[in-house]
């Protein structure tokens, strides 16, 4: 028995296979729309768990990774670090750039007990081992603000110690070999190191000293030392000047007195030579006229006696002078017939 044909009007099937193809169509766009929104959702979580489990490491910074509020490492070298999403662990940043910080005027004591205002200043760094950073981030909770403030107060500090060390003249003075403010530095430098590097992980770079001054007090009683300094070298000097003078006249007059007493002993020598040549000559002469000799040595004695205004009252028959009688006797016996000279004088 045949079953009964149902005829469809004429265009249904048409509609029907249409229906079937647009059925079709519609289910491929949802699945190709589910795959988009799956992938972009995949890469939306891919790179938020990328930002959550790593972390980029600059230059002249460390990072810090704490685990639960404790830190597990450091990473000091620049690149990418790997780490857990928090809140299991987190990273920290800490700055390991040159930072200065310059503390006010201090009133110290100096080893001569008089007072100096100082402020110095200091360039301080967090050190690079990772066991100093950690003690950084326990002293000052990576505050660098906070950190600059316990350092002003340590410096302040550590110029009472290292200033009571040195007299004011090695740090205020006109003469540039008695200046100590190198050495001042070097020492505070090295006070501040042995302390701030053990307890805050931070390196000291340098320290100097930014400005120097006197109090009122002071200055008056380093203007009257130094007065008294300068008289008691001018006192030094002029004394010193005194001695060298009485050296050298006490060196003079030993000279003279030599000079002298030698020229004496040279002439006493030459005298004496002259007396002995003398004496020679006198016996040389009376050995040959007795007479003659008598005459000469009378003249010598009345020349030595007698000057120009000399007057004297004495026998003339009396030596020396019976000379003079007998010179006027000889003269008188001359002949008058002896021939006058041509200028009018007598032989």
């Amino acid at each position: 028995m045949n079953a009964p044909v149902t005829r469809l009007p004429p265009g249904a099937d048409e509609a029907h296979v249409s229906h079937l193809s647009g059925t079709g169509t519609e289910k491929k766009k949802t699945l190709s729309g589910l795959i988009i929104r799956f992938s972009i959702a995949g890469l939306v979580f891919c790179a938020a768990l990328s930002a959550a489990t790593s972390f980029t490491v600059e230059t002249g910074k460390a990072v810090v990774v704490t685990r639960f509020g404790a830190p597990v490492r450091v990473r000091t070298e620049p690149g990418l670090l790997w780490k857990l999403p928090a809140p299991l662990e987190t990273g920290q940043v800490v700055d390991l750039q040159t930072r200065t910080t310059s503390g006010g005027l201090q009133d110290v004591g100096t080893r001569d007990g008089l007072r100096v205002l100082i402020q110095a200043y200091l360039a301080w760094s967090v050190s690079s081992d990772p066991e100093h950073i950690r003690h950084f981030l326990r002293a000052t909770g990576n505050e660098p603000d906070e950190a600059a403030r316990q350092l002003r107060s340590l410096l302040g500090s550590m110029l009472q110690i290292v200033a009571s060390d040195f007299p004011l003249r090695n740090l205020v003075n006109t003469d540039p070999h008695e200046v100590r403010i190198a050495e001042f530095e070097t020492k505070l430098l090295n006070a501040l190191q042995a302390q701030v590097e053990a307890i805050y992980g931070i390196h000291i770079d340098q320290v100097g000293i930014e400005r120097l001054s006197l109090p009122a007090e002071t200055l008056s009683a380093t203007v009257a030392r130094m007065r008294a300094e300068r008289e008691t070298v001018a006192a030094a000097r002029t004394a010193e000047g005194l001695r060298r003078a009485a050296a050298v006249k006490s060196d003079a007059e030993r000279d003279a007195r030599i000079i002298v007493a030698q020229a004496k002993a040279e002439a006493a020598t030459t005298e004496a030579r002259a007396r002995a040549d003398a004496a020679r000559i006198y016996a040389e002469s009376y050995a040959r006229n007795p007479d003659l000799y008598t005459t000469l040595r009378t003249l010598d004695t009345l020349n030595s006696l007698v000057g120009r205004n000399t007057r004297l009252v004495m026998r003339t028959d009396a030596p020396p002078f019976n000379a003079l009688t007998g010179l006027q006797n000889a003269t008188q016996s001359i002949p008058a017939s002896l021939p006058t000279p041509a200028n009018g004088s007598r032989p």
